[in-house]
């Protein structure tokens, strides 16, 4: 059993990495709903292999990757997240990815898991949290708005899968800082 980096209440977070890639891709197709909302189909046949070895644009800053799987007392992976450190600035991390188990949704899990992850960011040196949510996501955009992010901006014409999509850039200061300190540091999130 993989040592956990954190718990949240009854699941435990353990890093990912390619020997995981088999489980991560049944439950990305266990777990449609994100990719039939966002891409418009369900996950390709090498989701994982991507979301394991993706990385940001080539001439984007950052200095780590972090890929965890949420896993119940059985060691069932019930959501997976995506993070990236000092994504375009040092204390900015983004989260780009954050699926829950379809059956989770409603309760309270996707909100307890979040939490954790949150407290956990902070204990790492997260001063600002970043993301990107597809506009009409409506479950999504409630989600991460509930969780106190706020819309810097909007890109428009991001081709995921079939559907080109506008994605709102959300950010959550975690120390304090103001909107304008943030857009001080990432310029492309500006309005």
């Amino acid at each position: 059993m993989k040592p956990a980096a954190f718990s949240a209440g009854a699941f435990r977070a353990v890093e990912l990495g390619p020997a995981d890639e088999a489980a991560l891709q049944r439950f990305f197709e266990a777990n449609p709903g994100y990719f039939l909302a966002v891409q418009g189909e369900p996950a390709a046949a090498d989701a994982a292999h991507e979301e394991l070895h993706g990385q940001p644009p080539a001439d984007w800053p950052w200095t780590r990757q972090w890929q965890f799987g949420f896993v119940d007392a059985g060691g069932e992976l019930v959501a997976m997240t995506d993070l990236v450190v000092d994504l375009l600035a040092p204390g900015v991390w983004h989260i780009g990815l954050f699926v829950v188990a379809t059956p989770l949704h409603g309760g309270g899990a996707p909100r307890a898991l979040y939490a954790a992850l949150e407290d956990w960011m902070r204990a790492q040196g997260a001063q600002w949290l970043r993301l990107g949510v597809v506009l009409g996501n409506e479950r999504a955009e409630r989600f991460w708005e509930r969780n106190g992010y706020a819309q810097m901006c909007r890109r428009e014409g991001i081709a995921m899968g079939q559907r080109i999509n506008t994605v709102r850039v959300m950010m959550k200061p975690l120390a304090g800082g103001t909107t304008e300190q943030y857009l001080a540091l990432v310029e492309r999130d500006r309005p």
